[in-house]
């Protein structure tokens, strides 16, 4: 039985996946949490130790409501490429029906209530959508979670961040100066724990509560830089200086407009490079930190060490090639 004023049973959807096996192994290494994963009939994905496994069938709504029946919290992280709209509807619809009372929904991006990104990049408008939803229901509250692009995915993507490690060649946007919010994968996982691991009412006069974030958006994040000082940091890790490189500049406004040609042509690589070069307009809309303020401060959460990261997309990239 849940204590009255914490959160103890936490399902995630996503647990088997990138972000998600972080955040599910951070949840579980509070102590605090048991935690369930929601996989689909038959899926063979491995998941971390410890973690209950319950089947579910999105044909059959009955599953979701059955499998979630008990739980305080619900973490959703999808797949991008999957119908991220109408799964996220069916598992909010069954988290109100299984009385589960927060929901992280399926963010994990840049921040999904600027003006210029709802309007270029319609995408993020189904996360808009799930807060309004949810929040509107009422039988739920939302806490959803800011964080940017992920650095080490995003890093080890030449069409992404601008980085092919492999050519030594470097792609900067604009002058390369536009600055992001970018988090690493253990970040957003001690960002949730963390989260999670709050009362829910304040139980002291300064202390943080579950409630202060209560159908608000959050922000988070490991780090917010350029891509000159992403390339600083790469050329500490590498041992390599400017010369060893080849770096062009390339305006951001034509390389989204190209991106989305390419897109339109059933070129996946062109939606990387119209998803994430928008990010880098100069219109402020990566750098969230600044415009919105992080709750790091509030969540305990580290300064990171940005060389470690990118060690880690360098490494990532050598093991996926162009994949």
């Amino acid at each position: 039985m849940s204590t009255p004023n914490r959160i103890s049973k936490v399902a995630v959807v996503g647990a088997g996946g990138n972000v998600g096996r972080f955040i599910t192994e951070a949840i579980l290494n509070t102590g605090k949490h048991s935690v369930t994963a929601l996989t689909r009939v038959g899926s063979q994905t491995t998941l971390p130790e410890g973690v209950a496994k319950r089947a579910v069938d999105y044909d059959k709504q009955e599953t979701l409501v059955e499998a979630l029946r008990g739980h305080d919290a619900l973490v959703i992280t999808v797949n991008g490429q999957a119908a991220v709209k109408d799964i996220q509807e069916q598992l909010v619809k069954a988290a109100e029906e299984a009385g589960v009372h927060w929901i992280l929904p399926n963010e994990w991006s840049p921040d999904s209530t600027h003006e210029g990104i709802l309007k270029d990049l319609p995408l993020f408008q189904v996360l808009a959508a799930t807060r309004k939803r949810i929040e509107q229901g009422g039988k739920s509250s939302y806490v959803a979670l800011v964080t940017g692009m992920w650095y080490e995915w995003s890093l080890a993507i030449p069409q992404a961040y601008g980085f092919d490690f492999a050519n030594r060649k470097v792609t900067l946007f604009d002058n390369g100066e536009t600055k992001l919010s970018t988090s690493t994968w253990p970040q957003v996982g001690r960002a949730v724990a963390s989260l999670l691991s709050l009362p829910i009412k304040p139980e002291g006069s300064n202390e943080a509560s579950l409630e202060d974030f209560k159908n608000k958006v959050v922000y988070v994040n490991s780090f917010t830089v350029s891509q000159n000082d992403m390339l600083a940091s790469v050329l500490r890790v590498t041992g390599t200086k400017e010369a060893d490189w080849t770096i062009t500049q390339e305006p951001s406004q034509q390389r989204f407009a190209e991106g989305l040609q390419q897109m339109q042509e059933g070129n996946h690589k062109g939606f990387v490079k119209w998803l994430y070069t928008r990010i880098f307009f100069r219109d402020g809309c990566g750098d969230f930190e600044h415009s919105k303020g992080v709750s790091n401060q509030i969540l305990g959460l580290p300064n990171e060490d940005i060389d470690e990261a990118t060690n880690v997309a360098i490494e990532r990239q050598k093991s996926l090639g162009e994949h």
